[in-house]
């Protein structure tokens, strides 16, 4: 009795051991986000959807039909889902830019669904981000799902993969933190316009496996071969967005308006023509919430570093503006 206890508690020690990831909705712990959290500010408004096989090992299968582009469009759970079918791909566009603010930037939605709590009916997409549409920049993935034995209908439990969407059950977003990706040379995370989806094949199979940062394998229920094959897409969900009808009236310039250095850690110097000198310069941030306004004393001002934490900000006189950068 005493050995079958200790290897029950061997097996309980190892699977806590490899689930370090935030768990289930609901769970203490989660980083799950409700499709109704107060938390988002805006949907995704646009959508091209590349659709992929229904099984990536049987082109003749065809491709994923279920949804279409509009279906990512809006409010999760307004206007069903979008199959990408296996290594299929989604280009979400917004409004206005998504910026790194603090904590959580942006969520994802899929359709996922319990089966035995904590285990769940899970597909998997990687998330890249762009700047300009152009040049995407991937969030590292880390899957610790084993890769011997391909996962069952039965599901996976979430808390064993990190920056995957589709992590949660259908009506919970799995957030990510543009602050992972701040280091990207050719990425300014503070005007993120696109968001791409591309379907994480489940297979085991080497041919046709798709991985993680580390080279494991990410596993999840494979084949699907029906038309609602791959990643199912409900919506993008956008917690930190630019606001830039706050700046509208404001032409940006640098002949008469300038700041230094820029981006900055530390101190700011602000320098104006002298037709400026007088006039009230107003510090507002990425919301159009205006943290400073005092008035010029001369050609050159110091903004002391105490009014900055880490994003970005915008230096306005009259109607003149240029944008600040605090790392």
């Amino acid at each position: 009795m005493k050995d079958i206890f200790l290897l029950l508690l061997f097996l309980q020690l190892t699977y806590l051991a490899d689930a370090q990831f935030a768990p289930a909705a609901n769970v203490a712990g989660t980083t799950a986000i409700a499709k109704d959290s107060s938390a988002f500010v805006a949907w995704a408004t646009g959508c091209v959807i590349q659709r992929g096989y229904m099984d990536i090992a049987v082109p003749d299968s065809g491709y994923a039909t279920v949804g279409s582009s509009n279906s990512a469009i809006g409010m999760a759970g307004q206007n069903g889902v979008v199959s990408l079918g296996d290594n299929g791909i989604a280009s979400l566009t917004f409004a206005n830019p998504i910026y790194n603010g603090q904590g959580f930037d942006f969520a994802v939605f899929e359709n996922g669904f319990y089966t035995q709590s904590p285990l769940a009916f899970l597909e998997f997409a990687f998330v890249e981000v762009s700047s300009e549409g152009n040049n995407f920049f991937r969030f590292p993935v880390t899957s610790n799902i084993q890769d011997t034995t391909q996962v069952p209908m039965t599901g996976v439990d979430c808390a064993l993969v990190n920056n995957l969407a589709g992590k949660y059950v259908s009506g919970f977003g799995t957030p990510f933190d543009l602050e992972e990706l701040k280091n990207e040379i050719g990425l300014d995370v503070n005007n993120i316009t696109h968001v791409r989806l591309i379907d994480a094949v489940g297979s085991i199979n080497n041919q046709y496996a798709t991985n993680d940062q580390f080279g494991q394998k990410i596993n999840d229920p494979y084949p699907t071969l029906f038309a609602s094959s791959g990643f199912d897409l409900d919506a993008v969900g956008v917690i930190n967005q630019v606001n830039t009808t706050a700046f509208e009236e404001l032409r940006i310039t640098n002949y008469e308006l300038r700041i230094f250095p820029n981006p900055s850690s530390n101190d700011v110097t602000l320098k104006v023509n002298e037709e400026l000198v007088g006039e009230k310069f107003k510090l507002v941030d990425v919301t159009g919430k205006v943290l400073m306004e005092e008035q010029i004393q001369s050609q050159y001002s110091i903004l002391n570093s105490k009014y900055f934490s880490k994003g970005v900000y915008f230096i306005s006189v009259g109607v003149q503006t240029t944008k600040l950068i605090i790392e």
